[in-house]
This record gives structure tokens, C-alpha cells and sequence, in this order.
């Protein structure tokens, strides 16, 4: 049969840049690798493991009541949060609590800057749409191996490799929730002389802030989503045991560890949808200041004025 198929090797193009880069900026990878464990990681691990098993459980709990006012909740989930330690895996919980944190915060950190130069800026969303369809449609594992190259084995490549599974969904709710703020609040918010920060800030995030907070809830369910990914490359915590389980055929220990990641997942997705919700009362977004109140304009009365010689 005829091959009417024209040969394209994208591998030696792909290898040659990526062994270029690590070859020109290997000590930059070197030293990011340094400065996130010495000042992200670490830090977060050592505070967790020095914190009571008690005090993380009861902060579970307060997270729930604070999200959702319900004290069934809130005490189901600290005896989940508990049934992670009665398993026997709690020093692994606290190491995967501490990868899903950093990463977290990272994410935020890129993500809601990103959302808010989407909304507002036409150019910015044309640029970053290619890039979120590509970062949400490529397999985990592709991406694995640049983070590999670059950043050797260990929790810092975790950490790259996690942001970058649960960024796009954060970076697309925040625009759309700043999106869908309603143009009539705008309005009002430019007739009482409010600066665009000032609108950002005070009107159209505190009203974004549902689709937001659901961005962060899907983007911590697709953290959790990486802890056995992140295992395979050197990421000590949960998805251990359960790559462990596989690799020694063992059932039970597989189980047993998979069980609690379905816990961890029930219970970050349960504290973040309480925040999340649409039904939750919110306080209401801040007033602008005094001096732009009284730019609102009063109208005449009907009656004579005074003049005065």
C-alpha cells in the first residue's frame, strides 16, 4: 500500500531544545529548586509535623463550620480527617498536605492575576486560551518528563507538575466570574467615581468571588489528582503507598492508602464548596469612600431658592 504520509520527527527538535536549556540554565533550575524547598516546602512540612495531630483535626472542623454553618459536617469531617491517622497514615498525610499547599498557593498566586488580565484584556485572553486548552488536554505524564530534566527527582518537580494540572480551571472560573458581573453594577460603581483598582477591588472581585472559589474547589480536586503521578517521580506521601501497592501486586496496602486520598478528597472538596456556594451569605462588597460618595449628584427641589444681596 501506498504511504502518502509525509515524515515528521518532532523528537530531535524537542530533545535538542530541552537539552539546550538545561545545558544554559541549568544553575537558574538549580537555585529555583534550592529557594522553594528552603522557603516553600520545607517550612510548610516542618509546621505541619510540629502541629498536634488534634489541632489539624479541629482546624478541619472549623474550616467546615465556617464554610457551611453545619455541625454534622463539620464533625463528620474531623472523624474522617481522624480515620486517616487510625490507618496509620498520617506522617504521609501531613507530607502530601504539604506539596498540595505550596502548590496551591502558587497556583493562586498565577492564577487569579491571570483570570483578571483575561477578563479584561481581549489580547491576554487570545494568548492564554491556546496555552489553558493544551495544559488541560496534554497528559500529566507528557509534561513529567521536561519537569524531570529540568528539575531532577524530588518534591520541587511535584510541586511544578501539580500547578500546572490545576491551573487552567482556576484561570478560566476567575474570568468568567469577572465576566458575568452584571453591567448595571459597573455602571453605578463608575457613577460614584470609583478607579478601575478601586472597581476591581472593592465590586467586581467580591461579586466574582463564587465562580472563584469554585475555580480554587476544582483546582484542589485536580491536585489531588496528581498525588500518585507525583509519587512516580520521587514525591513521598500517599500516592507512595498506593504506587508501592501496585508495583508489589499488594491489594490492600493499594487500598488502604487509595481510601485515604478519597477522604482528603471528600474533605477539601467539602470545605471549598462551602465557600464556593452561591447561597452562602456574604458580607457585602465595602462602600466606596466619603469623598466619592458626595460626587453623587442631588437633585433641586421644585421650591424658590433664597438669593441673598
Amino acid at each position: 500500500m501506498t504511504n502518502i504520509f509525509a515524515t515528521i520527527d518532532l523528537t530531535a527538535p524537542i530533545n535538542g531544545g530541552i537539552s539546550d536549556l538545561v545545558g544554559k540554565y541549568g544553575d537558574t533550575f538549580h537555585q529555583v529548586t534550592k529557594v522553594l524547598l528552603q522557603y516553600g516546602i520545607n517550612p510548610v512540612e516542618h509546621a505541619l509535623h510540629s502541629t498536634p495531630p488534634i489541632v489539624l483535626i479541629l482546624v478541619v472542623g472549623a474550616l467546615s463550620f465556617g464554610g457551611n454553618r453545619r455541625l454534622g459536617q463539620a464533625a463528620l469531617l474531623i472523624l474522617l480527617t481522624y480515620l486517616i491517622g487510625c490507618l496509620g497514615l498520617w506522617e504521609k498525610l501531613v507530607l502530601t498536605l504539604a506539596i498540595m499547599i505550596v502548590s496551591l498557593c502558587i497556583t493562586v498566586a498565577i492564577g487569579i492575576p491571570f483570570g483578571i488580565g483575561m477578563a479584561k484584556l481581549r489580547p491576554v485572553r487570545m494568548m492564554l486560551n491556546p496555552v489553558l486548552d493544551l495544559m488541560q488536554t496534554l497528559p500529566s505524564f507528557v509534561y513529567l518528563i521536561p519537569v524531570l530534566m529540568l528539575f531532577g527527582l524530588g518534591k520541587v518537580p511535584a510541586v511544578f507538575a501539580t500547578t500546572i494540572y490545576a491551573l487552567p480551571p482556576l484561570v478560566r472560573l476567575t474570568e468568567l466570574g469577572l465576566r458575568q458581573v452584571p453591567v448595571d453594577v459597573l455602571e453605578a460603581a463608575d457613577a460614584f467615581g470609583a478607579h478601575p483598582f478601586q472597581k476591581l477591588w472593592q465590586v467586581e472581585l467580591p461579586l466574582a468571588m463564587p465562580s472563584i472559589m469554585t475555580g480554587l474547589n476544582q483546582a484542589v480536586m485536580m491536585a489531588l489528582a496528581m498525588v500518585v503521578v507525583a509519587s512516580m517521580i520521587g514525591a513521598r506521601g500517599l500516592g507512595e503507598d498506593v504506587l508501592a501497592g501496585i508495583n508489589n501486586l499488594d491489594m490492600g496496602l493499594g487500598m488502604q492508602a487509595g481510601l485515604a486520598i478519597v477522604i482528603l478528597a471528600v474533605v477539601f472538596d467539602r470545605i471549598t464548596q462551602g465557600y464556593s456556594s452561591s447561597n452562602r451569605p456574604r458580607r457585602a462588597p465595602r462602600k466606596l469612600s466619603w469623598a466619592n460618595r458626595q460626587s453623587t449628584v442631588v437633585p433641586a427641589t421644585d421650591g424658590a431658592t433664597n438669593e441673598h444681596a
